[in-house]
């Protein structure tokens, strides 16, 4: 058990690693580098050599860079701790109270939700707004070196010299609170597992074919497996076992070389399989298990039967290997054309994302519908579609214009280069309809790049030189497209079939 620092340390600024708890934030130096910035501990065990480890969250930055780190990255002279703010609004003025967060807070993050009860009295509102802050422990309680009240802010007497945080600006007002998406989905809001257990990264290593990975978050796999240094999975039927000699076992007798299901795409070596959740129940939760190593947010592990699975695959001489796959519901009220989508950390940056995302377009076609994918995504997956929905955008545009009209100065001056007008007319529904990107999602790309402006009394479309000039670098870099001529899916009406 990691014990609180006594008061006479902690305002004193003498820190060691055995006084060190959950929910500390201090100054961590980050793997591999020596930049150092602000960290929270996750987690704190001791090792059989009496050393203390703990798992740091990096604040701002992505959970996969959370890890398991010895005192000797650590700035102990940067430690604060949480403190509870209390903000009460009277009729006169507003002022905030202090309370430190007690020392039996445990190590789970329920601990963090505080509720108090009041009287009702006149001049105070039934409901209070607590925030949680990180202050320094240095800072003495009551109104001495923290000073008055003064409106909404705190201000140090003149007498002493400002600490770290002991200023307590406006309090900024919550955001609008998003709705919840369809608990039939795959995804999650964010901050969706604050557990503190799946808060940690639970495995150490990966191994699956030829590739070892490291996974970036925490997966549900069987317990008796994450206390390995290494999970070893068969490449094609992913299943898991515990040791290399149980797969060298398990490969003698898997008769499987590519994913279970029918494969509907096939051009050189990148083929494409449609899995049913509910007829390969098996794998499709072993490919769910693997997935949520990589994506933070993904809820969906065993009730695989509603969900459609496409797998992505590279083909040699051995057979068809996972590179990645994208999920969909088999009826969606929203009209989701992806649910999940990954592709594995050892064939990222080949370009298969953009094809993963451009393939499940294609399906969006097929079925004469637009399509989005499903919300929030994920950092990398919010990058990923932004450049694809720009990308064929753009792409739409010039081959319709290159099509139906031709190009002309924009101010009828033929030394004009930097911006064009044309003589057809393309609404943003045409764009959605040869495109099968949803109108949303559309007009958020032409407004977010600038493409979307009033002029001279209509909205219209609007390109230039450099976007054209970087579409067309970008294209010729683009090594792997999809080619709808090879694409063998028939849509299937899945409520009918339900009915039946």
């Amino acid at each position: 058990m990691v014990c609180e620092p006594d008061s006479d340390d902690s305002r004193s600024g003498i820190w060691t690693s055995d006084k060190l708890y959950e929910g500390c934030r201090l100054h961590v130096r980050m793997s591999d580098t020596l930049e150092f910035r602000e960290g929270e501990i996750i987690s704190v065990k001791k090792e059989a050599n009496g050393r203390y480890k703990f798992y740091v969250h990096y604040v701002d930055c992505n959970r996969r860079l959370d890890e398991w780190i010895h005192e000797d990255r650590l700035d102990l002279a940067t430690v604060r701790i949480p403190q509870k703010i209390k903000r009460v609004a009277t009729a006169a003025a507003e002022f905030i109270e202090t309370e430190t967060i007690p020392s039996s807070r445990a190590s789970s993050p329920d601990s963090m939700i505080f509720e108090t009860f009041h009287k009702k009295s006149p001049g105070f509102p039934r409901k209070r707004k607590y925030i949680t802050e990180y202050v320094d422990p240095r800072i003495e309680d009551g109104t001495g070196p923290l000073g008055i009240a003064n409106g909404n802010a705190l201000i140090p007497p003149s007498n002493s010299e400002p600490c770290l945080n002991a200023l307590i600006q406006n309090a900024a007002p919550q955001p609008p609170t998003r709705p919840t998406p369809s608990l039939r989905g795959s995804m999650s809001m964010i901050g969706h597992s604050e557990d503190a257990l799946t808060r940690i990264r639970n495995i150490e290593m990966i191994e699956m074919g030829r590739f070892r990975m490291q996974p970036w978050y925490f997966s549900p796999y069987p317990k008796e497996l994450t206390s390995l240094s290494c999970i070893y999975l068969c490449e094609f039927c992913l299943k898991y076992l515990r040791s290399r000699t149980a797969l060298r076992r398990h490969v003698q007798k898997c008769n499987l070389n590519h994913p279970p299901g029918d494969e509907i795409y096939r051009k050189d070596s990148i083929s494409f399989f449609e899995i049913d959740g509910r007829k390969n129940k098996a794998y499709s939760q072993n490919l769910c298990l693997l997935a949520k190593c990589f994506l933070d947010h993904k809820t969906l592990y065993y009730d695989t039967d509603p969900f459609l699975f496409y797998a992505m695959t590279e083909y040699d001489e051995r057979g068809f290997h996972v590179v990645g796959y994208f999920s969909k519901e088999k009826e969606s009220a929203e009209e989701y054309n992806v649910a999940c989508i990954l592709v594995l950390p050892c064939y990222q940056k080949k370009g298969y994302g953009r094809l993963l995302i451009e393939f499940s377009y294609e399906l969006s076609k097929r079925e004469g519908r637009t399509g989005s994918p499903e919300k929030p995504l994920s950092d990398l997956g919010l990058l990923s579609y932004r450049s694809y929905w720009y990308q064929t955008i753009l792409e739409t545009i010039l081959n319709f214009v290159q099509q139906q009209g031709t190009l002309r100065s924009a101010d009828g001056n033929e030394n004009d280069e930097n911006e064009f007008d044309t003589q057809v007319g393309l609404s943003i529904m045409d764009i959605c309809d040869m495109t099968s990107i949803r109108r949303e999602d559309v007009i958020s790309t032409l407004q977010l790049h600038d493409m979307y402006n009033y002029y001279r009394g209509e909205h219209v479309i609007t390109l230039t030189n450099e976007m054209i000039a970087a579409h067309e670098k970008a294209v010729a870099k683009r090594p792997i497209r999809i080619d709808p001529s090879y694409l063998r899916y028939t849509p299937k009406d899945w409520s009918k079939l339900r009915r039946h």
